[in-house]
């Protein structure tokens, strides 16, 4: 382990993180609020940090196997905490320190719960950044890295790995490391000017079309209204928002790869894809289902059924409406759809559908050879083989993740006095990187005690990063190496 290399890359991070503090900063000088000083001080002390850790230690030496897991938690940590000095410094917010981290630390890792109210008072340039926030964490802030790493002498595949979401992550869309990330941000950056534009054109506002189109296509959920999308209360721009959670919720591998041979049907000759499609339109049908059969929910029940099913399945967190006002049945299956998340490759949370696949697959191997012993059932995605190692792989991923959630709603309820709902929803939502609850949770989660919030931040780091990257670090083997 090369801790110079380490704490050098995670330097030359954090400076380039200072610059995200300055559109924020021409925001505030646009509309003439004080936040100006308060992005001022946050970009100065974030370069500041950057350039002891990367000036002192700069050099060409290259990573050794494993370093970029410590970095990718160094750097989300870090980011976190930088990340949460405009929060800790805006003039009338007064927000403590917990409160502060847990709204950056949200929105880096794209989950968009909140623990602040009255967003339509609060300065444009705050709420553009929660939203810019997301918007860098939706792709992962290190794919980005990766693209101008060498031109620092820096090897980035272990990075992209260990950011990159799914099961396969080996797989690249080019032959370079770096031109895989750079045309992973050209779509991704494509998908976000169009949705601006459909926004605007929708009806938004030039500031509100953009901060949505930032939270849509990451993913995030984070609005720059109290009432999120229900604040427009307009068909076309909820329309236009279900389009572009559902591409989002693709894997932008496929985007690209749809984009390069401009053939369309590569979406569904992909099974993932099939599948993901299949899971909205059972959701959405039992949802509708469920809204209609009940008097108060019948007027509205297309339109929100299908908005709350796409946004919930793709664990975007935008509402319109409290879906736990809903009968029980509507909040809870939407609640197990995010667990399911998007596709591997996406800027969804979740599980990853892919996983889900993988997991329906082998048990109904299972199946079939308790009724043929003898058999050979090789496990396939269309007509690729699936090794055994990923089988593996997957299980494990699924094991641990019962396990931390079980873990996570235990502690919390031994820990406060939260009801059962609340607790299993509140880490529900923030392990699978979905932002609203139930319960307690289901507007914001400021009345939280401390010890929880802690708690969730940390699942929204293991949800973000799927879960080994930060576990592998708690391993004394990983230290002995």
């Amino acid at each position: 382990m090369h801790l110079s290399v380490i704490f050098r890359i995670t330097g030359t991070l954090l400076t380039c993180f200072s610059a995200t503090f300055i559109p924020p900063m021409l925001v505030a000088l646009y509309f003439g609020e004080q936040t100006l000083h308060t992005f001022s001080i946050a970009l100065l002390l974030t370069l500041g940090c950057g350039l002891c850790m990367w000036l002192p230690l700069r050099g060409n030496r290259e990573l050794r196997g494993g370093d970029g897991f410590l970095i990718t938690a160094l750097f989300y940590l870090g980011l976190g905490l930088f990340g949460a000095i405009p929060f800790l410094l805006a003039p009338n917010l007064n927000l403590i320190f917990v409160d502060a981290v847990f709204e950056s630390m949200s929105g880096l890792t794209t989950t968009g719960a909140t623990v602040l109210v009255n967003l339509d008072d609060m300065p444009k340039s705050l709420l553009f950044y929660r939203q810019q926030l997301q918007w860098f964490g939706g792709m992962g802030i290190i794919v980005l890295a990766v693209a101008i790493f060498p031109m620092l002498g820096i090897g980035g595949m272990q990075l992209y790995r260990t950011e990159s979401p799914g099961p396969v992550k080996d797989n690249k869309l080019t032959p370079r490391i770096t031109e895989t990330a750079k045309a992973l941000w050209y779509i991704y950056l494509s998908l976000t000017v169009a949705c601006a534009f459909a926004y605007w054109y929708a009806g938004m506002s030039v500031f509100d079309a953009v901060s949505h189109s930032f939270a849509t296509v990451a993913i995030g959920g984070f609005s720059t209204h109290d009432a999120s999308m229900g604040f427009f209360n307009s068909p076309a721009i909820e329309a236009v928002a279900c389009v572009f959670m559902v591409l989002s919720g693709i894997n932008f591998g496929l985007h690209f790869l749809v984009w390069r041979r401009r053939d369309l049907r590569l979406y569904l000759a992909d099974h993932e894809v099939r599948t993901y499609f299949l899971m909205l339109l059972f959701v959405g049908f039992a949802v509708v289902s469920i809204l209609l059969n009940t008097p108060e929910t019948q007027d509205s029940a297309l339109r929100q059924g299908i908005f709350q099913t796409i946004s919930f399945a793709t664990t975007t967190g935008f509402v319109t409406e409290n879906v736990s006002q809903w009968p029980a049945a509507a909040p809870t299956l939407l609640l197990l759809a995010a667990f399911a998340g998007g596709c591997a490759g996406s800027t969804a949370g979740g599980i990853k559908l892919v996983r889900v696949l993988m997991i329906y697959l082998q048990g109904m191997r299972e199946v079939r050879r308790l009724i043929h012993p003898n058999g050979v059932f090789p496990i396939k995605l269309g007509k690729t083989p699936v090794s055994d190692r990923l089988i593996e792989s997957v299980w494990s991923f699924f094991s641990v993740y019962v396990l931390i959630f079980l873990l996570s709603v235990t502690v919390i309820m031994l820990s406060s006095d939260l009801d059962f709902l609340t607790a299993f929803s509140a880490v529900g939502a923030t392990l699978n990187n979905l932002g609203p609850g139930l319960g307690d949770v289901a507007n914001n989660y400021a009345g939280l005690d401390t010890g929880v919030k802690w708690v969730l931040m940390f699942n929204m780091m293991l949800g973000r990063l799927e879960i080994f990257t930060l576990l592998v670090l708690l391993t004394p083997a990983y230290w002995r190496r």
